[in-house]
């Protein structure tokens, strides 16, 4: 046999390319199957709902009289646009942790208690010091929490 023989030969390499495939195939089927089967799946598909607030902060402004997040101005913040989100499930709170309430569902213009779906329009107006800052904390009903939006006031 001439070793010239062997280059041109290509008996052999179908079958070993399709085994080769049939076991990539299982193992990422099983890998698939095995992260749903964990648990791991179920946080794949849960996030946070996109939705897009503005903020206008008046500092002449003596109302509303909550004073958790500071004494200063009023900043208003307005639901833009995006997913309708249950009220229950956001929350206001400034650059040291402190929050308006346990959640901000009373501060929403049209709801006054919390469970209430707020949508595009939808405002909530706090006191705040001029230069905090702000976050929209989008909470889920297991404790995972995402950043909607925020804002960093004029010092």
């Amino acid at each position: 046999m001439q070793i010239r023989n062997l280059f041109d030969d290509d008996q052999g390499v179908s079958p070993v390319i399709g085994v080769i495939l049939m076991v990539a195939i299982t193992v990422i089927l099983a890998a698939v199957i095995a992260t749903f089967v964990l648990g791991l799946g179920e946080n794949l598909s849960s996030s946070a709902p996109q939705a897009s607030f503005s903020f206008d902060y008046d500092s002449s402004a003596t109302t509303p009289t909550n004073t958790t997040l500071g004494s200063g101005g009023a900043l208003t913040i307005t639901h833009d646009g995006g997913d309708t989100i249950n009220s229950a499930n956001l929350y206001i709170k400034d650059s040291d942790g402190n929050s308006v309430t346990d959640s901000y569902a009373e501060h929403f213009s049209g709801a006054g208690t919390t469970g209430v779906d707020v949508s595009a329009g939808s405002s909530a107006t706090v006191r705040v010091d001029g230069g905090d800052t702000v976050r929209v904390i989008y909470q889920d009903d297991s404790g995972s929490s995402a950043t909607l939006n925020e804002w960093t006031g004029p010092a």
